[in-house]
């Protein structure tokens, strides 16, 4: 083991575990808060940058800690202003990230794992393979990552203003890195976004959705893509494991207690011919019931050696118009950034795949989940 693995990574620490760390140096709270905002405000990596630090104790910091970031071994930029960075990992993977410009926004959509185990048939990313879970510091490097190419900092001008973890991987199949950092995004001494504009989504990992309610007060989107389980089955195959009688029974306790979440965003891929019939409208309404809740509708972005075709504008209209007659408040999201690859279902990164899914399927308990999630 080199020196530099043996230091410890601040960058993926939030509050409560850079103070700890602190502490363990003889040192007091306060210099958790001075080195937070030096790392995730001004975007600092070098702790001789840290100028309100006395120099003993950044003597001291340079040989035990390290702010480690990731290399952009690529950029593309979309005809739409989307911006795509692939990130070297480590030797075999790259994970994909893309920032998402908008008049009122910017949005930064990030990875949380090399790869993905879940298979949803109709993503690029889960034709690649699962590798491992992000660390701490790989995923809000992320945010780290845009901000100085973006040429800003969060107390310069905040040009990343929501983030949502709707990148590579299932967020909630890895809680024990994800959580810290979204706690980190909302924290008012790094990037402090309110917790409406962190977004964390899944595919439907049931015991993970409870705690994050119980843990992290962010916004929770839902991977549904269909409305009833055998459909369901076939896209997302999670579902065998927490089908919709036991994944819409989590959604309205998460949504218990009013006004802090206020609704659970439902995303919803148009497949041209599968999910986009008036029928599966119709049942998705009686599905979703009263639940508090926003509908994407996700026009299918292709991908090699895919069977799958995009639902056409009719089509797709003509199912937001049966939701909107059902009260339901439903949306069309505009396909961002699919010239660089980059819209959603797109992200592919380079993934070394550990799961040798060609030769036999992973099922969903083979999988090295969080020891926090196991004890659920």
């Amino acid at each position: 083991m080199t020196q530099a693995t043996e230091k410890t990574d601040l960058l993926g620490m939030d509050r409560a575990a850079l103070e700890a760390f602190f502490a363990q140096m003889g040192e007091k709270p306060f210099r958790a808060v001075q080195v937070m905002k030096w790392i995730h405000q001004m975007g600092v990596s070098d702790f001789d940058d840290m100028t309100n630090v006395s120099k003993a104790l950044r003597e001291k910091l340079k040989q035990v800690a390290q702010i480690r970031t990731p290399k952009i071994v690529a950029e593309q930029r979309s005809s739409d202003g989307t911006i795509k960075w692939v990130l070297e990992m480590d030797n075999h993977n790259c994970i994909e990230t893309v920032f998402i410009p908008e008049a009122d926004r910017g949005t930064l959509c990030i990875s949380s794992q090399v790869g993905c185990a879940l298979e949803c048939s109709f993503c690029s990313t889960a034709q690649q393979g699962f590798n491992r879970n992000l660390e701490n510091w790989e995923i809000v490097a992320q945010m780290w990552v845009a901000n100085k190419a973006l040429g800003t900092t969060p107390r310069e001008e905040r040009v990343v203003s929501n983030v949502v973890f709707m990148g590579m991987g299932e967020p909630l199949l890895n809680v024990t890195h994800v959580f810290p950092v979204a706690r980190i995004l909302m924290d008012d001494n790094a990037y402090g976004l309110s917790k409406r504009r962190v977004t964390i989504s899944t595919a439907g990992v049931v015991p993970a959705i409870d705690k994050l309610r119980e843990e992290v007060d962010a916004s929770l989107a839902i991977s549904l893509h269909a409305p009833n389980n055998a459909l369901r089955d076939e896209l997302v195959p999670v579902n065998k494991k927490y089908p919709l009688e036991v994944l819409m029974p989590a959604l309205f306790r998460y949504v218990e207690g009013g006004n802090s979440k206020k609704h659970i965003t439902i995303e919803y891929v148009m497949l041209d011919g599968v999910n986009d019939r008036v029928e599966h409208a119709d049942e998705l309404i009686d599905l979703l019931g009263n639940l508090p809740s926003k509908i994407n509708l996700i026009p299918f972005n292709p991908f090699p050696n895919t069977d799958y075709k995009r639902s056409s504008n009719n089509a797709v209209h003509r199912f937001q118009d049966r939701l909107k007659q059902a009260g339901l408040n439903c949306t069309v999201r505009k396909t961002r950034g699919d010239d660089i690859d980059a819209a959603c279902g797109q992200l592919a990164g380079k993934v070394k795949d550990r799961t040798k899914r060609t030769l036999h399927r992973v099922e969903l308990t083979d999988l090295t989940m969080s020891p926090q999630l196991n004890q659920v």
